[in-house]
């Protein structure tokens, strides 16, 4: 009798460490076929530089804070967000409404339709992510669709919720794996059409063209990204380290803005405190029957001795 070979549990695999966290898990379906999976952003954010804005006098980190005109900083509790209908016009809208109208967070990319890569347009791509199968047993599904599509020359379409938003992806294999980039919808793309409606269609110069078109096929060429670099970028690097090994850099403090009161200044509520101060000081000397020395009040009262001897 043959036996039965024990049912194989199913393993999570640790992602590779250069992967960091993925920013979704869940399913790949087409059919009857489901694959589990992860996304892993594509993008590195640290490439380009960023700058914090410093003041030079005090050494100290520039910090922002949400204020109101004549109010000054707002606590965040009293912070709605509110959309404007017409000028000046809001509709203010809380937490609960909002939550009130999310989208239940699905955890399955329904492959719903293929389309060949040509037929998108460039500009619907919007935000690419590595795929990796989720675990050993997600590998042979993974696998499959990954050369499925490769050798079908197709992009896999579907929608998906992640982080309280839903998208539009599209599939497609990238490397031995696969990616998934999401696309914008129809309402965030302009037309074209009334942007380009000045220009002239008339028929190009036949010299002019056969000239161009030659100089294309001289350039032409396969494509290789890194053959371009962001020469500022690179500028900016060697500066940077050229002033930090000449002893320029600064020591910054760090701390936290301090959630007890604000530093910003509102000058309409300034000014009335200033004056109010300054009222009250006039005041004080009928008020006050003991005047403090080396002030006016002190001069008034002398005269006032010298009548009652």
């Amino acid at each position: 009798m043959a036996k039965i070979a024990p049912r194989r549990k199913p393993t999570h695999r640790e992602p590779p460490a250069a992967a960091g966290r993925p920013i979704w898990s869940g399913s790949l379906r087409l059919a009857l076929v489901t694959v589990q999976v992860q996304l892993f952003s594509a993008i590195k954010t640290g490439a380009r530089l960023s700058f914090h804005q410093i003041d030079q006098k005090s050494g100290k980190r520039i910090r922002y804070e949400k204020v109101a005109p004549g109010v000054g900083a707002v606590d965040a509790k009293r912070i709605a967000k509110g959309y404007e209908v017409s000028k000046g016009q809001y509709v203010l809208l809380t937490d609960e409404e909002l939550d009130s109208v999310k989208i239940e967070a699905r955890r399955t990319i329904d492959l719903v339709q293929f389309v060949d890569h040509c037929e998108i347009d460039p500009i619907y791509f919007d935000r690419p992510y590595y795929v990796l199968p989720d675990g050993d047993l997600a590998e042979e599904g993974y696998t499959v669709l990954r050369d499925a599509l490769r050798h079908s020359g197709k992009m896999g379409l579907g929608q998906f919720v992640m982080r309280g938003r839903e998208y539009v992806a599209a599939l497609k294999p990238c490397g031995d794996g696969l990616m998934l980039e999401t696309l914008r919808f129809a309402d965030e793309v302009r037309s074209a059409a009334p942007l380009f409606a000045d220009i002239g269609d008339e028929k190009t110069d036949p010299e002019l063209l056969d000239l161009a078109q030659e100089l294309i096929k001289r350039k032409s060429g396969q494509f290789n990204i890194d053959t371009f670099h962001d020469h500022y970028t690179e500028s900016l690097r060697d500066l940077i380290e050229s002033k930090a090994k000449t002893g320029k850099p600064i020591s910054v403090e760090e701390n936290e803005p301090d959630q007890g009161g604000s530093n910003v200044i509102d000058l309409v509520g300034a000014l009335k405190r200033s004056l109010a101060e300054k009222t009250a000081a006039k005041a004080a000397p009928a008020n006050d029957p003991a005047p403090k020395p080396k002030t006016k009040p002190v001069r008034k009262t002398a005269p006032a001795r010298r009548r009652a001897s």
